[in-house]
């Protein structure tokens, strides 16, 4: 039952003839006042719903669905950023990984060829060292069969002097020659 059926048969008990004592509707200054704003309500009630209150409900719920949708949106780009995240940290530590497996590998290699550098220098230098002993080997044979030829020179003066002839042909300066050889070998002349 509606809200009109409900009350008319006291509001029609409202609008008995005045005469007999009862309601005047049309009298402002009692209950018709009342009366008529009562039935000016429920007539523009339906109206007010549909040019009113319809918009208002439907752009509420609009609202409140674009709300829900925004805030579904809002937790999965959360949980996309946050799995995007986790793979950033996940490649981030492969990245470091194999960062430090190359800084250790150009080590090992460092290392290795620093070894090899190092041998090779040392063997150049025991190279240099050796070709150095042999010049310094082969200069002193030299120098010593210089100072030679000038003892057996000096020595073959100083016989001619002291014997008074001639000495220094070629069977005096072997004489001369093997004899200075045997001091240097430590031998005596006899």
């Amino acid at each position: 039952m509606s809200l009109l059926t409900a009350h008319l048969p006291g509001a029609l008990a409202l609008l008995a003839p005045a005469a007999e004592g009862g309601f005047n509707p049309l009298d402002v200054a009692g209950a018709g006042n009342f009366l008529w704003t009562l039935i000016i309500f429920l007539v523009a009630a339906p109206f007010i719903w549909m040019v009113v209150m319809g918009p208002v409900t439907r752009a509420l719920e609009e609202r409140d669905g674009k709300a829900s949708r925004a805030i579904a949106e809002a937790q999965k780009a959360s949980v996309d950023a946050e799995r995007a995240r986790a793979e950033v940290e996940v490649a981030l530590g492969e990245a470091r990984a194999e960062a430090a497996k190359l800084i250790s590998e150009a080590r090992e290699r460092a290392g290795v060829r620093e070894k090899e550098l190092i041998e090779a220098a040392k063997a150049e230098a025991a190279g240099l060292v050796e070709g150095a002993r042999r010049t310094i080997q082969a200069e002193q044979q030299k120098a010593i069969a210089a100072i030679r030829e000038e003892v057996v020179d000096l020595a073959i003066s100083g016989a001619g002097k002291v014997l008074g002839r001639n000495v220094g042909g070629e069977d005096d300066r072997r004489l001369v020659s093997d004899l200075v050889g045997q001091v240097r070998a430590g031998g005596s002349a006899k």
